[in-house]
């Protein structure tokens, strides 16, 4: 893992305490709705999430479905695994989004919320959620990202500094921008807006 990875790690392991109170902003926003939302749209049995983070949604699976979470802040994921001890059929493991372990087509579907906004190099997570998903498999986000409002933009441009340097998390990522880089086409991308344009929930269908 490179410095710059290593020091957000450390950032989400410093705030992993009071990450559910940060959060707060974001869950005003009718969060829990759209975390049962994500998890409707979830197809086949086998499913990556990942940057699980304290494991919010992780509540929401049916048990029939086999779930790997993977974060790479360890007491991260002490607090998801308290949160779901007793669900047997979620496996979470310390693993950077951006060097995963797992094979080529391991995963029917790969969820994302709020993760890429921290990946420390958004589009190689996005390579690698690509590699590790199944061909005509799908991938699921619901992600913040820079408003392309000229003022707004530019306000979130400003204060980026401060999220980032609290816990790890820049505002002004161009994430829409960013799947096209990491490979995906525009034909097999679709997005909703939920709140003004700057949180999406993305739908992609994993075209190799």
């Amino acid at each position: 893992m490179n410095k710059k990875s290593q020091k957000i790690k450390n950032r989400y392991n410093r705030v992993s305490k009071v990450y559910d109170l940060l959060e707060k902003p974001m869950e005003a926003m009718s969060m829990s709705k759209w975390r049962r939302v994500l998890i409707r749209k979830v197809e086949g049995k086998k499913v990556l999430e990942v940057g699980v983070g304290t494991g919010k949604n992780l509540l929401y699976y049916p048990a029939e479905i086999d779930v790997t979470g993977i974060d790479f802040s360890k007491d991260m994921l002490e607090k998801a695994r308290a949160r779901v001890k007793n669900k047997k059929n979620i496996h979470l493991i310390e693993m950077d989004a951006q060097n995963m372990d797992f094979e080529d087509n391991s995963f029917d579907t790969v969820l994302t919320s709020c993760v890429f906004c921290s990946v420390p190099d958004p589009v190689e997570g996005l390579k690698e959620i690509r590699r590790v998903c199944k061909n005509n498999g799908k991938i699921i986000m619901l992600e913040h990202m820079r408003s392309k409002h000229k003022v707004i933009g530019k306000i979130m441009d400003l204060i980026n500094f401060i999220p980032l340097n609290i816990w790890g998390a820049n505002i002004n990522r161009k994430t829409m921008k960013n799947l096209q880089k990491a490979g995906f086409k525009t034909k097999d991308i679709k997005y909703k807006n939920i709140w003004t344009d700057i949180v999406k929930l993305i739908v992609i269908r994993n075209r190799k």
